[in-house]
């Protein structure tokens, strides 16, 4: 089969689709993969290493795009509409729930889109958006950390404190791979951390895994209420697989925080489950909204392109290799990558993305 891998255009997007190893693992394999010059500059991978593992660099998005699949991280966006190509595959991801016009764009292509949030196992886990949502979730503490700094905008509080001198409020909703691993950092830098979710085995395994280091809720509208006016990072990981995030926190609820607090939804590229929430980018990610500072960057992952392109890698790798080898019949001997498949010729097919655009 004949790949592509174009160069991110999101704003300050640095990750590739695919490595120079992955390229080589490929190539091995009797596949072309055509890579666009300077497609992983930004993750530290120049087009000497990709020639060397056996990629054939092209200058521009457009002979990428031809290729019979295309490899990427982000969702297409306007600019590259026009490249979509009818019978193609896309493999990347694509969070359809809250972007209607990219759904609309997908299936009057006739591309068959494949999203990697959506891929599925047997028991529930989404292997492609697990190394991701491990990231996202230490960068919210991360951002959230220096964002409450006082030339940042926020209140000018440590997360850890000092003696003496109590430390951060950190709430976290969802106790998902991203809460917990917000948890974790938060719980390292000394934060007094609070984690709601829904799931009691979920919280089960929280309480085995934090002690007592880690105050844990059962999520309603009732306990959100409490802890959330008392935080000075809140952070937003609730996730829906192929759905829209539901808004969990009421723009009256944000009104009640504390001036100069912290908002990171890493639910932003599935709609945020904020009310107050919009989306950001790492060119200008905040902005204060009834007082409080909102960071909404959909692509946390991309400020360390280095690390995050070689974990998705990990987990992407053998799902190209199937594709690779077989096309879309692939879909037929793997049911986990099967539910990846969100477009086809023409048609809306994942039935939770058919749920959020029921006219479609």
């Amino acid at each position: 089969m004949q790949i592509g891998v174009p160069k991110e255009i999101k704003d300050q997007e640095f990750r590739v689709g695919l490595s120079p190893s992955s390229v080589r693992i490929i190539s091995d394999q009797g596949h072309l993969v055509y890579v666009e010059s300077g497609a992983g500059i930004g993750a530290g991978f120049d087009d000497a290493e990709y020639q060397n593992s056996g990629a054939i660099i092209v200058k521009n998005a457009e002979m990428v795009w031809k290729q019979e699949m295309v490899v990427k991280v982000k969702e297409p966006l306007p600019a590259e509409y026009l490249h979509l190509q009818a019978r193609g595959i896309l493999f990347t991801y694509l969070h359809l729930a809250a972007d209607r016009l990219l759904t609309n764009r997908l299936i009057e292509s006739g591309i068959n889109a494949i999203a990697y949030e959506t891929v599925e196992l047997a028991d529930g886990r989404l292997p492609l958006l697990t190394p991701m949502s491990i990231i996202a979730g230490r960068l919210a503490v991360q951002f959230g950390a220096r964002y409450l700094e006082k030339q940042q905008g926020g209140r000018g509080v440590l997360l850890g404190g000092v003696p003496g001198v109590a430390s951060g409020e950190v709430v976290i909703l969802g106790g998902g791979v991203v809460g917990t691993e917000a948890a974790k950092i938060a719980v390292g830098m000394g934060a007094q951390v609070t984690i709601l979710d829904i799931n009691v085995e979920r919280l089960v395994y929280l309480e085995n895994l934090f002690g007592s280091r880690v105050k844990l809720l059962y999520s309603n509208s009732t306990q959100i209420e409490s802890v959330v006016p008392k935080a000075d990072l809140l952070i937003g990981g609730v996730l829906v697989p192929g759905r829209r995030a539901p808004i969990l926190v009421s723009r009256e609820l944000v009104r009640q925080m504390r001036k100069g607090s912290v908002i990171v939804d890493v639910a932003v590229d599935q709609g945020g489950c904020i009310e107050t929430l919009r989306v950001t980018s790492h060119s200008h990610p905040t902005y204060v909204e009834e007082g409080v500072v909102h960071c909404g960057v959909p692509n946390m992952p991309g400020a360390v392109p280095w690390t995050a392109t070689q974990a998705l890698n990990n987990s992407t790798l053998p799902y190209v290799l199937k594709l690779a080898k077989r096309g879309l019949e692939a879909l037929t001997d793997d049911p986990a990558l099967a539910k990846g498949l969100n477009v086809k010729s023409y048609r809306l097919v994942h039935p939770a993305v058919k749920e959020a655009f029921p006219d479609i």
